[in-house]
């Protein structure tokens, strides 16, 4: 699991990435590693939601994230699998089942 903090929804996360990062360790558990604040969507969109959202890229999907906690699933061999909306949880059946736990 890995954590892409970004500021594209209502600026929730507008600290830096060393703030967000505390904030949902003390908040959340969030024990995974959480990378520089990034852009989701837009003309400044990061290159790896570039890939994420692109199905000429990534084979099929085309959904950008709609809010934050949004999840991507990407197995081992690099191949995206699933896509879930922020109000799919991280314990749910079905994030469980997609994450093969």
């Amino acid at each position: 699991m890995l954590g892409f903090p970004c500021n594209d929804f209502g600026a929730q996360e507008p600290g830096s990435a060393e703030q967000i990062n505390n904030f949902c360790q003390k908040n959340y558990g969030v024990s995974f590693p959480m990378f520089e604040k990034v852009s989701v969507k837009g003309t400044g969109k990061s290159p790896v939601y570039q890939w994420l959202t692109d199905p000429a890229q990534n084979g099929w999907n085309a959904q950008e994230p709609t809010w934050n906690f949004c999840k991507y699933v990407v197995d081992e061999n690099g191949k995206l699998t699933h896509f879930f909306a922020s109000n799919v949880k991280p314990g749910s059946e079905e994030f469980l089942k997609a994450m093969g736990l």
